[in-house]
């Protein structure tokens, strides 16, 4: 007897449809925290809290056979001080990565500017401190 013990096998396998697949390669929902981000994953994306800013998954985030994706979101800056309603600058952001057990590299990217935010390491289940600019 034959025994597959992967996790793609036993998504497939369990209940033998596509739909199971896809949700074997999706992030782990949970807290992900690393040096100043913290990122709450859900079915349909996650929350990013940095240490002057916050950001958005807006879709599922399903990962390829190597454990990589690409997601699109959104990225709002922070600042101390007294604001303005509606000063607040969301930008459309591009968020890249690789899980590999319970470890997460994540980039950050402004997709008008090409701009890089940052690039961070995550793991499952950290809640980190951020020192916030508000």
């Amino acid at each position: 007897m034959l025994v597959l013990c992967s996790a793609h096998a036993r998504g497939v396998a369990g209940t033998g449809g596509p739909a199971a697949a896809d949700e074997a390669r999706r992030i782990a929902s949970g807290l992900w925290g690393g040096e100043h981000v913290r990122m709450m994953v859900s079915d349909v994306g996650a929350r990013l809290e940095y240490d002057c800013a916050g950001g958005t998954i807006d879709q599922p985030i399903v990962l390829d056979s190597s454990g990589r994706f690409a997601a699109k979101g959104t990225y709002t800056p922070e600042r101390g001080g007294p604001r303005r309603d509606g000063a607040t600058a969301v930008t459309r952001a591009r968020y890249t990565g690789r899980v590999g057990g319970d470890t997460m590299t994540l980039t950050v990217t402004l997709e008008a500017s090409k701009e890089r935010v940052g690039m961070f390491t995550l793991k499952r289940g950290d809640d980190v401190l951020l020192t916030k600019c508000r």
